[in-house]
């Protein structure tokens, strides 16, 4: 079996770079641990830059996004029991980012692949890559016990942070990661969001709390926590109560509260690979970074590693031109690492950390203080908020 590129991974940054390549007329061929229906099960990201709804539609999977997704012009900042909207679109010429969650966007590729006949392998066990430092790369895999040997031109290591592809190349990445001293438990519920076009971030003295959405009746909704915590001792009545406690009276009063669909404490961290490119094998995604989730930017980093890689993909097998794959790794990092600090800033700026106490509350508050009050400062925040531009800093 053969084909142009392999990509391990078929989660929404390897189902889109297939689905780009396809559109493009290059082959590929898709492997993938888990089922069908546990990489559907995953609850994650929601909140969408233009760069990546961008992207949808020209992979042709767009329809539902531009139908069903919710635009957001702003995002509401909570402290000291006040609230204050940032006027995200009116500071960005009219950019705007889209709640829609991680989940459909996984279904829509799904969909497309699957309708277009693409080759998609499921439940495979062993996956190791071989190759990529030479002319030869390949990939096997075993399914019901037989062994299967993929021949390809490039691999694509879209397999997140425990997958296979960086933990081939582990001693020659230089690894930069931090980790934070707290959690975040999540709830998911059917239920209508409390502010249904901005996402609300709000620090409190009791800690962080989030107000974010899937469907204008799906919400996602975060509290901070110890990072010892389990998620059975957080019932939800613990979790709405708490909640409330963390945001605005008005808002607290208002908030629509109902059974959890989902519930979960996640770590928060920030984790960089350098480099992103071996050879013929190339990370995209969770393989290479991960940022808190404060900012939204875990999908929408994943979105342009693709948009980097299927362009570079493209040029090769177009125009016989390695440009794309030589800069590849440096243009992804630049991207990379501007996302970190800005997801490293808001969660600096919002969390309750244990050992500053209250002059560090004090000073947060400060700081939100001068960002609400001064233009430049909310420019700074709403530009990161829905993205730079992908050629930002090359010019």
């Amino acid at each position: 079996m053969r084909t142009q590129v392999a990509i391990i991974g078929a989660g929404p940054s390897g189902l889109l770079l297939g689905q780009l390549l396809h559109k493009a007329g290059i082959d590929n061929v898709i492997i993938e641990r888990q089922s069908p229906d546990y990489v559907l099960g995953r609850i994650r990201a929601g909140i969408l830059e233009q760069i990546m709804v961008d992207l949808l539609h020209e992979a042709g999977v767009g329809e539902r996004v531009a139908k069903e997704g919710t635009v957001h012009h702003s995002i509401e900042l909570v402290y000291k029991n006040t609230r204050h909207p940032i006027d995200v679109t009116g500071l960005t010429n009219g950019k705007v980012v889209t709640a829609y969650g991680q989940t459909e966007i996984t279904r829509d590729l799904m969909d497309a692949r699957q309708a277009a006949g693409l080759p998609t392998v499921y439940e495979a066990a062993n996956v190791s890559i071989h190759g990529f430092d030479g002319a030869k790369p390949s990939v096997r895999y075993e399914i019901d016990g037989q062994t299967h040997e993929l021949a390809c031109d490039f691999i694509a290591g879209c397999d997140g942070f425990h997958g296979v592809c960086r933990a081939t190349v582990q001693d020659s990445i230089t690894e930069y990661e931090k980790v934070y001293p707290f959690g975040w438990v999540g709830l998911l519920a059917d239920v209508p969001p409390v502010s249904p076009h901005a996402v609300v971030y709000a620090n409190s003295e009791r800690g962080f709390g989030l107000c974010s959405m899937r469907s204008l009746t799906r919400s996602r909704y975060y509290v901070q926590c110890p990072i010892d915590d389990k998620v059975e001792q957080w019932s939800d009545d613990r979790f709405w109560d708490e909640l409330r406690r963390r945001l605005d009276p008005a808002m607290a009063e208002a908030i629509v509260t109902g059974p959890s669909i989902e519930k979960s404490i996640a770590p928060l961290r920030s984790f960089v690979a350098e480099p992103m490119r071996f050879g013929r094998l190339f990370l995209a995604g969770d393989a290479a970074h991960i940022v808190p989730p404060t900012g939204a930017k875990g999908l929408n980093l994943a979105a342009s590693d693709v948009k980097y890689l299927s362009t570079a993909f493209i040029e090769h097998y177009a125009e016989k031109s390695d440009a794309g794959i030589d800069h590849y790794s440096q243009r992804a990092l630049a991207r990379v690492w501007r996302a970190e600090r800005f997801s490293w800033w808001l969660t600096s700026l919002m969390h309750r950390f244990p050992d500053t106490g209250g002059f560090g509350q004090k000073v947060q508050e400060a700081e939100l203080e001068y960002l609400v009050n001064s233009e430049a400062m909310s420019r700074s925040l709403a530009e990161n908020y829905v993205g730079l531009p992908l050629d930002f800093g090359q010019r």
